[in-house]
């Protein structure tokens, strides 16, 4: 059996510390292997440092803070008029803590299972040899094999340069002490509506410029529909079909330029206009890495590059960029590479989830794929407005969408807009993975009352007579 083999002798390198690294590490040394793992900011990378935990956290504050300003419709009163805000000076002390608070476990983690923790910058000399750069000096890790998890770092407009005081990219966002006045959020991706959600959420005053026709385009037609309305229904101002040219900084705040010559003035400017992979300068050529047009790392399914005995994980691959695909890469690497059992990553059965209020979370197939032709399925979507307990709750907007194989009624894909819709997508995730019917969801007892009730009626309304 593989976990009989002696794998100590196996030298493998790492090269970056967030969840594909960290992970990758993980399973290399409890298989036995001898893991030297390279890290410039802190074990856990950006997803730890300065994107998905911090994130989350400050969003988990506007969430408090939307569910106080709606308790009113609850029957909840206030002994006094004073309204509820937020102290963002606490709120950013508290997340950027949390975030390293988790990465040190990450750290203690890594270095009680034995592997070798160096903090500094690295490059390949060839593919089995790193050159790492320390406080301490210059120095050479030779390996049997060396997986790559560098991550990505914001993408920057030229004609709006960060100066982490009114303008910020996603990293510096943390800097700010107080609510801004008026944030205007460029770029309406998953980061922009994130921010954007969560800004608003906190009291300020949001807008949000997008170049396409709809917040995130890339999403669930219906979902992208219900959160915009939501946005604008809250008040938020959101510019669609409106490319920003540039920002500059003004007296008092910032003026963003539109590409038809409008302007906007606000106090402050978010830039979340996507990422640019780091793999320049770190040796991939010399090495025999190839990259995409966009400078990702090109990997197959079980993450091998095009050199013999490197491996790659997270952003820095494009494939998609969250944290849990990441893990996921950086796992099935290291068990491809020792021998163990290994299924190759297939897309369609991730579960990802976007932190806006509403949530929206998807897994498998969409209803995209389906109008298009490159899967047969039928479609059902089940509004919230009919679930008792969202009546309860005063949730108003949110939907569960199933879709099953037309014919075999299996189910292939779900999409769940609704508070905490990032754990009522799992046993739709289950159902994808496991290629259960939608009767056997349907025929699932649920809790009355329950959000995930509408999940089970919405299988029941698939079921095949």
């Amino acid at each position: 059996m593989t976990s009989q083999l002696d794998f100590s002798a196996l030298r493998i390198a790492i090269l970056g510390g967030g969840p594909g690294g960290y992970e990758a590490a993980m399973v290399a040394a409890s298989l036995g292997a001898t893991v030297t793992i390279v890290e410039q900011n802190g074990l856990g990378g950006s997803a730890v440092l300065t994107d998905v935990v911090p994130s989350k956290t400050l969003i988990a504050t506007a969430d408090t803070m939307a569910r106080v300003a709606n308790a009113h419709n609850l029957g909840v009163k206030f002994a006094d008029s004073t309204a509820a805000y937020a102290d963002l000076g606490q709120v950013n002390q508290r997340l950027l803590d949390l975030a390293a608070n988790q990465s040190r476990d990450i750290t203690a983690a890594l270095e009680g299972a034995g592997v070798t923790v160096l903090i500094g910058t690295g490059k390949l000399l060839d593919n089995h040899r790193l050159e790492v750069e320390t406080e301490s000096g210059t120095t050479t890790v030779e390996a049997d094999a060396i997986l790559l998890s560098v991550g990505a770092h914001p993408r920057e407009l030229p004609t709006a340069a960060p100066d982490g005081e009114r303008i910020f990219n996603w990293k510096q966002i943390y800097n700010l002490t107080e609510v801004p006045e008026h944030l205007i959020v460029i770029g309406s991706g998953v980061t922009g509506a994130e921010f954007a959600s969560a800004y608003h959420g906190l009291g300020a005053e949001v807008t949000l410029v997008s170049s396409r026709d709809r917040v995130l385009p890339g999403e669930d037609a219906d979902a992208a529909e219900v959160l915009e309305n939501v946005f604008r229904e809250r008040g938020m101002s959101v510019l669609s079909k409106s490319r920003a040219e540039g920002v500059v900084r003004t007296d008092d705040g910032v003026r963003v330029t539109l590409s038809d010559g409008r302007t906007v003035d606000g106090s402050h400017c978010l830039v979340a206009v996507g990422s640019i992979p780091n793999t320049a300068g770190i040796g991939l050529e010399e090495a025999g890495v190839a990259l995409t047009e966009s400078g990702h790392i090109k990997v197959d399914g079980v993450s091998r590059t095009t050199a013999p005995n490197v491996y790659a994980a997270g952003d820095c691959t494009g494939v998609l960029a969250l944290a849990s695909v990441s893990a996921m890469q950086g796992r099935i690497a290291m068990a491809h590479l020792m021998g163990d059992s290994v299924t190759p990553l297939k897309l369609k059965q991730v579960a990802s989830n976007i932190f806006t209020a509403p949530e929206i979370a998807s897994v498998g197939v969409s209803e995209a794929d389906v109008e298009s032709g490159r899967y047969q399925g039928d479609v059902f979507k089940l509004s919230l407005s009919t679930n008792p307990r969202a009546k309860m709750m005063n949730v108003k907007d949110g939907f569960v969408k199933i879709i099953a194989r037309k014919g075999s009624g299996t189910v292939i894909g779900g999409v769940v807009v609704a508070p905490r819709a990032s754990e009522l997508i799992f046993p739709l995730a289950l159902a994808v993975t496991k290629k259960l019917h939608v009767d056997d969801v349907a025929n699932t007892f649920t809790v009355y009352p329950s959000l995930t009730g509408s999940i089970s009626e919405a299988a029941r309304r698939l079921h095949i007579h």
